[in-house]
């Protein structure tokens, strides 16, 4: 009997099992590389190439020293305004107001958190500042967002209110109602877009019987992919003049921190003039750059 023909089924039986256990080696390989460490390194090694673009090389970020170095100081707009004492009860008293509105809704949560423009996605820095004479408040911000488009699409936003919220009914955390007027505001033409508003909100608020009347600047101007925004106004009124003069200032000082000018030196002279609409009567509460401790304090109270 020949052997032969058993060892050549042997040897090929041996190179069929050979074959399927590359096979299956090769297979599992596949499985597990594709999502792992060696798709990952390809991944890597073809991104160097995107920090060379235009768009990203023509838009520096914005670092935390720029951000501060590009802040108002208390001096900025003149001898009647200092850093910042404290906050004021109306914020929690007024700002946390509820409306069936959700546009109105959105614009009143926006105001109390100091989010209208959606929370940074860089470095940012902000400061506060009080008015000795009508007690507002100053709220200034810089900050570095997703890009220009994220920006843009919540001026845009911001410049629907004045028709949707033009006037509504919110309920203070007293169950006591307020009316809500929401105007455009007109700004210096700075920066790359800008955006600006005049809440006024008036009616029971005050626990002690008085009317009262929080009236708030709000803007905003682009610079790129950041962002200069205030809030400026209280119980005591909104001066347009120092909410246009912080705007035009804190502006101008952000592109000259990103060109690595020296800022502009700090003016001690006060604007002049006083806007039309100011309360006829002014409660002595001041406002305030963060929220209170609590509603139960009345107005004029401030907090350390």
């Amino acid at each position: 009997m020949n052997p032969r023909p058993s060892r050549v089924l042997a040897s090929t039986a041996l190179a069929a099992a050979l074959t399927v256990g590359v096979l299956v080696s090769v297979s599992a390989c596949s499985v597990f590389e594709q999502p792992g460490e060696e798709a990952t390194d390809e991944r890597v090694t073809a991104s160097p190439a995107a920090p060379s673009s235009p768009a990203a090389s023509a838009t520096p970020s914005l670092t935390v020293t720029q951000a501060h170095d590009a802040l108002l100081g208390p001096t900025e707009l003149g001898e009647r305004w200092s850093a910042t004492q404290g906050g004021a009860t109306w914020r929690d008293g007024l700002l946390k107001g509820r409306t069936d509105v959700a546009d109105c809704q959105r614009l009143l949560d926006g105001l109390y958190a100091e989010d209208l423009l959606g929370k940074p996605k860089g470095a940012g820095a902000v400061v506060g500042l009080d008015e000795s004479d009508s007690e507002a408040q100053l709220r200034y911000q810089v900050a570095a967002y997703g890009g220009p488009a994220e920006v843009d699409a919540k001026m845009a936003w911001l410049r629907t209110l004045p028709v949707k919220c033009a006037e509504f009914t919110s309920t203070d955390v007293r169950g006591g109602r307020q009316t809500v007027t929401v105007v455009p505001a007109k700004l210096p033409g700075v920066g790359d877009a800008r955006e600006g508003l005049r809440m006024t909100m008036s009616g029971e608020g005050d626990p002690y019987g008085e009317t009262s009347t929080l009236t708030l600047d709000f803007a905003a101007v682009r610079v790129g992919d950041r962002a200069v925004s205030l809030t400026n106004g209280g119980l005591g009124g909104a001066e347009e003049d120092f909410t246009n003069r912080a705007i035009e200032l804190g502006t101008q000082r952000l592109q000259d921190v990103l060109a690595k000018k020296s800022p502009a030196p700090r003016p001690s002279a006060r604007p002049s003039g006083r806007p039309s609409g100011r309360p006829s009567v002014r409660p002595s509460a001041g406002p305030s750059a963060g929220p209170s401790a609590g509603p139960s304090v009345r107005p004029s109270a401030r907090q350390g």
